[in-house]
């Protein structure tokens, strides 16, 4: 009997290895080594010689066809972040960390679309009477959704490849099913992509859309290979704090819509109900004539959404001060206290800083720069930013503050949310002058915004900024 060939997989990135070791020489991460048995190739004989000389046919790009037909879910969030609706035939991959409530969110969309098309929901994790008890506390249960608990991928193709089979399909989640010809266990790299490609291969085949959920690890990434982002048309990313309420449904890729683009749900006892104004919800707590605290005027994908940014700078009684920050990058944040520092003469080397995004919500664009600036002064010097000002800008290392994107975009939702003035980046020179609120000062340079917080006391041609004096007033 021949020698089975062996191979171990990474189960992070997927690369393969012919012996194992302790670190993987592809990605480097630690103790991600599997073994699996590798399969053979089928020699080349003359039939597969002959299907490998046929030729394939060319198209011209331009093409008279119709768009793809969408499905509205009916969740208007959920649709704006899918870019319209769901495309028939498409995969859409849906991550999360555990409990965030992504089968929640499925089973509902599963449930608003059975009205207008035929939905099955597929649990792997879950009985058949834990999703009915989870569809009562929704109040879905007369929603006429087909049920299946099943986590063979063979036996569930049999049962979807039928004539009247359902047309959206929710997989709950693809970590948990596996395929009968592989002898890895379920979740490993090898049953996780050939799970996947079979059922996105019947949904391509059949028009069907298949909505498949996916395990995230500590480090917030996908389980399993990031083949799997690239097999499938849409990733969707539900982020959130369990302490809080909000939920973000983040568009990270899209082949039919826009990326970047977020919905807003508010977790309830009734299940996921929609934000239709997320400004105002994230603002709504925001106490008045707070220091360390400032209002961010930012972009996510097409949406206007206003933000508030918390700062807290306190005297360190340790050798090393804490950095803590919570939704938005801690190594931007030690850039803009190291700028601040250098060419405002303003000293954190002592000092705790602790910055916090309210409402959980997770902030990626660089022009929060001057959002975090404005909280971390505030703090420092115990002066408030005034509560009817919005601030964006982008900070450069010489301490320039930058223009950004879509500048007209964020002013106007300010101004429909009643703020009067915007601390911005100097406008170029031909763009046209705004009329009406809010007011806009322009911040050229961080003075410029050290000087409006402590009241006027500094202008830029006197030299740096000593916050000694006023700064540690408090103390």
């Amino acid at each position: 009997m021949a020698k089975l060939a062996l191979r171990y997989v990474c189960q992070q990135c997927g690369a393969a290895a012919p012996k194992w070791g302790g670190r993987c020489e592809s990605c480097g991460a630690w103790n991600s080594l599997v073994e699996e048995i590798a399969r053979e190739a089928p020699p080349l004989g003359k039939a597969r010689r002959a299907a490998s000389a046929k030729k394939i046919a060319f198209t011209p790009l331009e093409s008279s066809a119709p768009a793809p037909e969408r499905l509205e879910t009916g969740i208007a969030e959920f649709d704006r972040v899918c870019g319209g609706g769901l495309v028939r035939g498409s995969a859409v991959l849906i991550a999360g960390d555990p409990g965030i409530g992504k089968s929640t969110l499925l089973l509902q969309v599963a449930a608003s679309l059975s009205s207008r098309a035929r939905a099955a929901y597929v649990s792997g994790e879950e009985a058949v009477e834990q999703v009915r008890l989870r569809a009562g506390r929704l109040d879905l249960s007369r929603a006429p959704v087909q049920l299946a608990a099943a986590t063979d991928i063979a036996a569930i193709i049999a049962a979807l490849d039928v004539a009247d089979g359902p047309e959206v399909v929710v997989i709950d989640s693809i970590q948990t099913m596996y395929l009968d010809g592989l002898e890895s266990a379920p979740g490993t790299v090898a049953q996780v992509r050939a799970c996947a490609s079979e059922i996105i291969r019947l949904a391509k085949r059949r028009g069907m859309t298949v909505l498949l959920v996916g395990h995230v690890t500590k480090e917030g990434m996908i389980a399993g290979p990031r083949v799997l982002e690239h097999m499938v048309d849409t990733v969707l990313y539900f982020e959130g704090e369990r302490g809080h309420q909000f939920r973000i449904l983040r568009a990270v890729k899209n082949r039919f819509g826009p990326t970047d683009e977020i919905g807003v749900f508010a977790m309830t006892d009734g299940g996921l109900q929609q934000v239709a104004n997320p400004s105002e919800l994230f603002l709504a707590q925001r106490p008045e004539n707070a220091t360390g605290a400032s209002v961010f005027a930012g972009i996510e994908g097409t949406r206007p959404l206003l933000v508030e940014i918390q700062a807290l700078v306190a005297p360190s009684p340790l050798g090393s001060p804490r950095r803590a920050v919570v939704g938005w990058d801690s190594a931007r944040l030690a850039m803009v206290l190291a700028v601040l520092e250098a060419r405002c003469g303003l000293a954190f080397a002592a000092q705790d800083v602790y910055l916090n995004v309210a409402g959980g919500l997770r902030i990626t664009e660089p022009a929060a720069d001057l959002a975090v600036a404005a909280a971390l002064v505030s703090s420092r010097l115990d002066a408030p930013v005034p509560p009817d000002t919005v601030v964006f800008g982008e900070i450069g290392l010489a301490g320039e503050v930058r223009a950004v994107s879509q500048t007209e975009a964020r002013l106007k939702e300010a101004a429909k949310l009643g703020f009067a003035r915007a601390l911005t980046p100097p406008a170029k020179d031909a763009a046209p002058k705004r009329a009406g609120p809010p007011e806009i000062r322009e911040i050229g340079h961080l003075l410029d915004l050290v000087d409006v917080l402590s009241g006027g006391g500094h202008s830029r041609g006197a030299g740096k900024f000593s916050a000694t004096k006023t700064g540690d007033r408090r103390h």
